[in-house]
């Protein structure tokens, strides 16, 4: 393959890695690239095409943790070998062209605890920039936008989360597809409404998401745990398990709880799968944007060529939970009746929280304080992974992974992790077992523990020392 014919261009509102990695993707998908082919280091391709190498190496890096390429360190990059197994169907089709930029846990009541899963740093919220914003939509409300709101959301929210979509996440969409809810379970109230019946089956990672299993039980759905390995959700034991499921829930980029991403096979096994029994793919992409190790993975909904994956997406975990707002990204041929069931559920509240979130997005705040909560979020992890390593050394083994805000710590102890976790409740530590979000029974055993809010070494090594004091009495 010709580099040259890479055409990036720097009046393209995406980026030039983002132009980057979906050319080379583009290039695999059309044969121009094979399984095995060598591609340029990064140092010759910045050369190449006079860009700097941290651009190339963010490209790479996406392209590396989606499984299209493969390092070999001293010896190179290659397109992965692993594609060769999937055939010619398996290739993802070509992506669409990236979207241009429009101008313009758990439930938390009362104190914040330490360890406390599902919240974001509140104290590094900016509250002045978010005050500001705030009372000018007070100030200027239109009499208009003080009537009945529109069931699908505040229309440039709508168009600003279009926006932010094409750049980061790769998914090409248009406002009209984009339905802002009151929290991600209200998004998949909106689903289960408008495509789903009570006694559909559907997958359900496991472990995986609590509350989202919780309410689609809730809701009538019949959920078939499906296991999880280093490479997300084993396709090929939900076909075995359930062939005619009509549905499957999954958080590919970060698995819940485990902490993985699923890889570009068993991304495009689900795809396949989804198509041929034309079920539906629930993609929740709950903390994408904190990713330690270069850029956020684009989502599965970027390679979803036949309308089969609604994405779903919160900012309760990157801005903060009291806003109760998420959205949900439907394919085109679903819009009309995704509006008539939103039409009939109960609304969104106060129109200034979806004006100000606009605001926050289309100005940029946005952008600048994922990109300090990413820095943020890797020291705050290390006092906790650091605290833990003192206390417990080798009785205890952190799980790595490259983003969040929480982590998975196994302990070698013959306790079950459900009473330590409850020792450990009683003590006021917001400690969670890894049992609970499982379906089926395992022996592996494990410890969730959000690290968010610990703002110093000191204040981790505190919180640590006092679960510490409390699991050896157990």
């Amino acid at each position: 393959m010709d580099m040259h014919q890479l055409k990036l261009s720097r009046e393209h509102d995406a980026p030039i890695y983002l132009q980057l990695y979906a050319r080379f993707r583009d290039a695999i998908t059309a044969g121009k690239l094979h399984p095995g082919d060598r591609v340029p280091s990064v140092r010759s391709l910045a050369s190449e095409l006079n860009l700097a190498r941290g651009t190339v190496e963010m490209a790479y890096q996406m392209l590396g943790s989606e499984g299209y390429f493969l390092t070999r360190g001293p010896a190179g990059t290659i397109v992965s070998p692993r594609l060769e197994t999937l055939g010619d169907s398996g290739h993802p089709a070509a992506s669409e062209p990236l979207a241009r930029t429009s101008p313009g846990s758990q439930s938390i009541t009362g104190a914040i605890r330490p360890f406390q899963l599902g919240l974001p740093a509140l104290d590094a919220f900016p509250r002045k920039t978010w005050a500001r914003l705030e009372g000018r939509n007070v100030r200027t409300l239109h009499p208009a936008s003080m009537a009945y709101p529109d069931p699908t959301g505040y229309e440039p929210l709508r168009r600003a989360i279009a926006a932010y979509l094409g750049i980061s996440r790769g998914i090409a969409c248009t406002q009209e597809q984009v339905f802002v809810t009151a929290g991600y379970r209200s998004g998949l109230d909106l689903v289960s409404r408008s495509l789903l019946t009570p006694g559909d089956t559907g997958w359900y990672e496991d472990p995986g998401y609590l509350f989202a299993r919780q309410f689609l039980e809730r809701a009538g759905m019949c959920l078939e745990p499906v296991p999880v390995d280093s490479e997300g959700l084993k396709v090929e034991a939900g076909l075995k398990q359930a062939p005619h499921a009509r549905f499957a829930v999954v958080t590919p980029t970060h698995q819940s709880p485990m902490g993985m991403a699923m890889s570009l096979p068993r991304r495009l096994q689900l795809l396949e799968w989804a198509s041929q029994r034309q079920a539906w793919i629930i993609e929740d992409d709950y903390d994408s944007e904190f990713r330690y190790h270069g850029r956020p993975l684009p989502a599965l909904k970027s390679l979803d060529r036949d309308g089969r994956v609604l994405y779903t997406g919160t900012f309760s975990k990157v801005l903060f939970p009291g806003l109760r707002l998420a959205y949900l990204v439907v394919p085109e041929t679903q819009i009309e009746k995704m509006r008539d069931a939103a039409d009939h559920l109960g609304g969104l509240g106060s129109i200034v929280s979806q004006a100000t979130v606009a605001d926050f997005m289309e100005q940029g705040h946005f952008a600048r304080h994922l990109r300090k909560m990413r820095s943020l979020y890797a020291t705050r992890r290390g006092y906790l992974v650091d605290a833990l390593s003192q206390a417990f050394g080798s009785r205890l083994h952190v799980q790595p992974q490259a983003g969040g805000i929480h982590v998975l710590a196994r302990l070698n102890t013959s306790h079950h992790d459900k009473d330590l976790a409850d020792a450990a409740q009683a003590h006021g530590l917001a400690v969670e077992a890894l049992s609970n979000w499982r379906m089926r029974r395992s022996r592996q055993g494990g410890l969730l523990m959000g690290f968010s809010g610990f703002t110093t070494n000191k204040q981790a090594r505190e919180s640590v020392d006092q679960l510490a004091a409390v699991l050896n009495t157990c």
